[in-house]
């Protein structure tokens, strides 16, 4: 679960308390006479931020993470690579301002690049493209900027930095600024901004190539105690899969019916989730295999399980006074002293029973005698969830931190009863949390990641390597597999990007959002947050794999990239799918699911739904070749190679992409017709398809926009 993470996450949060109050001037308040035609309009600085003689303005500071140069006697200079940003702030600012006033000078082959907005800890601003429209004179190579405060402050909100960020990837080369200025006119008001040119793309999908199975479990998603087991809007999805887990799953207890401990997340108290046995783990199997999905079934390993439906961990009358207490009953602490101090817990029967290995092999039992031979209703197993947190999650009956020894011995002890119990099952696990994860246990981050030394005590290989090995010798040593499909969770980090309905949506975040997919496959990606790595998640997980123990698949088992109400929020959402078909990924649960109707809803529906009547995306992924900016796309086609599904998405929010689909290896194209969704509620729509031209498929996408392109070919005749 998310909530966790933000407090856990490496990052170093420094909280820049000011009390702004400098506005923009209205427009039309004190209006500046018009410039004469061919000359432009004299503005006044009456707020410098830098000049080349004396540098920064009295009052200013840099605040930002582009490498920069800005003393006296010189241009600034910055360097934009990576998405840089370059923040000037002046807490406290006063005064009235009409407009922001800059000398740049850039690299040619930037071409339009930057982005410009004004800032606060308090309120939000437009970010403005820099666009030839703001172009005021040009010298020697230096180029003047004039942005009004009719763009960059329409509500005349107070504000106390500006922020300069590249909006796509550019070189290394220094951006030079030789003044930046708050000026008392506003100038003329903004012209409207010319339509942006149609790009041109060229794909190429190999029908010839090998075609990779793709598992319908990778349209996952996820239900956990608390939501509502007959909202229909998990099954309006046609997810390929139900994950059973979050929180509380580590503490359900299946052998007195409905009972269990929410954790960290609500006071750590047990409970009856709707009080009937909607939300057992029978009622989920069985509303699965009515809708016709899958099902990922989280077992507990940390081996303390509620013991009824109404004790809880902290009572203020046991531990005195807390930080928080529960709204519905005021004797339910948070665990927290009034100073924010952690209360050591009591003992773990004051909430809990003991959760054996033997007793999950009895579920596990239990599970396949309701079965009946009819079939399994459990696909994937999921050994726990999220184990390098427990001791804060589940810290009133787990309060010392998981090391590497405690997660392989509870991997084996409980995976080892589910594998007798269920000799077929298709086992899932670690269930790590994140990054962090990945490469160290609790007990080192304990220590801040910066001592280690568990993992130093581990030869300093990194925990998952390392589990991953151990599982591979004590399979040869006692012949028995344990694990068949390596699970981590995967969220972005970059501030304002993740959180399920969540999510800033301004432009910059919404592109970033959109380009933070790309640390699930790409190599030539460094994250733009904290983690400030190349993460390459996909990649890196198959190679630990190929390296430690060989044949395992990969389970992304939570993942949201956020803002799944707006469009960029759908089409993170529709890359990271196709990308897991793309890829290969065993299984992938979206955390929970997205509201129906909504972007993300859409962007499942362009591979489960796309046409309203179940016409979907194929069963085979088939290679796609072709280089685009802020453009995907993503192939499919069935068994007998007789019909074709590929997803086209554009990334851009301002420009149409006109795409040319090479499908010379496919054969002869019977049918086709095409859909299309650009935002809104009302989903696909049907959209015109041009005729081929010989091999050639043509397809206009508007901007922001996801494409389905279905088509029935005719095989072509080998010679």
């Amino acid at each position: 679960m998310p909530s966790r993470r933000r407090r856990l996450a490496l990052v170093v949060l420094v909280v820049l308390a000011a009390a702004p109050v400098c506005r923009s001037r209205r427009a039309g308040a004190a209006s500046s006479p018009q410039p004469t035609a061919g000359q432009p309009e004299k503005l006044t600085v009456v707020q410098k931020v830098f000049d080349t003689a004396s540098g920064l303005g009295a009052g200013w500071d840099y605040w930002g993470w582009a490498p920069s140069q800005h003393g006296r006697g010189a241009p600034a200079r910055v360097r934009f690579v990576d998405y840089g940003g370059w923040i000037l702030a002046h807490p406290g600012l006063e005064g009235e301002m009409g407009g922001l006033l800059f000398r740049m000078q850039a690299p040619a082959s930037f071409g339009t690049f930057l982005e410009i907005a004004l800032d606060s800890e308090h309120s939000r601003f437009p970010h403005v493209a820099l666009e030839p429209r703001h172009l005021r004179a040009q010298d020697g190579g230096w180029s003047e900027y004039f942005l009004g405060m009719t763009e960059l402050n329409p509500e005349g909100q107070p504000f106390d930095r500006v922020v300069f960020r590249a909006t796509r990837q550019v070189s290394a080369e220094d951006v030079q600024f030789a003044s930046i200025g708050f000026t008392r006119e506003g100038g003329p008001p903004p012209t409207v901004a010319a339509e942006a040119p149609i790009r041109k793309a060229q794909f190429t999908v190999s029908c010839d190539a090998t075609a990779a199975p793709i598992n319908p479990m990778i349209y996952g998603i996820a239900w956990m105690p608390g939501k509502n087991p007959r909202d229909r809007s998990q099954w309006a999805l046609s997810p390929g899969a139900r994950r059973w887990g979050g929180n509380p799953a580590s503490r359900y207890n299946w052998e007195i019916g409905n009972a269990w401990n929410q954790a960290s997340d609500w006071f750590f108290s047990n409970v009856n989730y709707g009080g009937s046995s909607e939300w057992s783990y029978a009622s989920f199997l069985a509303d699965n295999a009515t809708h016709g999905v899958k099902t990922a079934f989280t077992v507990s390993t940390l081996g303390w399980v509620a013991k009824d439906t109404r004790s809880y961990s902290f009572p203020v009358s046991a531990f005195g006074a807390q930080q928080q207490v529960s709204p519905e009953n005021p004797d339910a602490g948070n665990g927290l002293n009034p100073a924010g101090k952690e209360i050591p817990p009591g003992p773990n029967t004051r909430t809990s029973v003991e959760s054996s290995p033997e007793s999950i092999g009895r579920l596990v039992r239990t599970i396949r005698e309701r079965d009946g031979g009819r079939g399994r209703s459990v696909d994937q197993y999921i050994l726990d969830n999220e184990p390098m947190l427990w001791n804060s999650t589940h810290r009133d009956v787990h309060p010392d931190p998981v090391t590497y020894d405690e997660l392989l011995d509870r991997t084996i002890r409980y995976g080892t009863a589910v594998r007798e119990a269920d000799p077929q099952a298709k086992i899932a696990g670690p269930a790590l949390w994140g990054w962090p994860a990945y490469f160290y246990s609790a007990e080192d981050a304990k220590w801040g990641f910066t001592v280690a030394p568990d993992r130093l005590r581990h030869g300093n290989v990194p925990l998952l390597p390392w589990w991953l090995r151990k599982l591979k010798e004590h399979e040869q040593r006692t012949g028995v597999h344990i694990v068949d499909v390596v699970d981590v969770h995967f969220y972005p980090h970059a501030k304002g990007v993740g959180g399920g309905e969540e999510g800033s949506t301004d432009s910059l975040t919404s592109a970033l959002r959109i380009r933070s997919t790309r640390a699930l496959w790409d190599p030539s990606y460094k994250d733009e947050s904290w983690i400030s790595d190349t993460v390459m998640l996909i990649p890196r997980l198959r190679q630990w794999i190929a390296e430690n123990n060989p044949g395992l698949g990969i389970s992304i088992g939570e993942w949201n990239f956020g803002a799944e109400k707006h469009q960029s929020g759908g089409l993170a959402a529709a890359e990271a799918l196709g990308r897991f078909g793309a890829l290969g990924v065993t299984s992938a649960y979206y955390w929970t699911y997205p509201a129906e109707r909504s972007p993300a809803f859409w962007a499942f529906q362009a591979y489960r739904n796309f046409d309203g009547k179940g016409a979907r995306f194929q069963d085979r992924s088939l290679p796609t070749t072709g280089q685009a900016d802020l453009a995907s796309l993503f192939a499919s086609r069935d068994e007998a190679g007789e019909r074709m599904v590929a997803v086209l998405l554009n990334h851009d929010p301002k420009s149409a992409l006109e795409a040319r689909l090479d499908l010379g290896t496919c054969g002869a194209i019977v049918e086709q017709r095409a859909f299309v969704y650009a935002g809104g509620k009302d989903g696909f729509a049907p959209t015109p398809s041009a005729p081929p031209d010989g091999t050639t498929l043509v397809h206009r996408a508007p901007p922001y926009s996801i494409t389905v392109v279905d088509l029935k070919t005719r095989p072509a005749v080998k010679p």
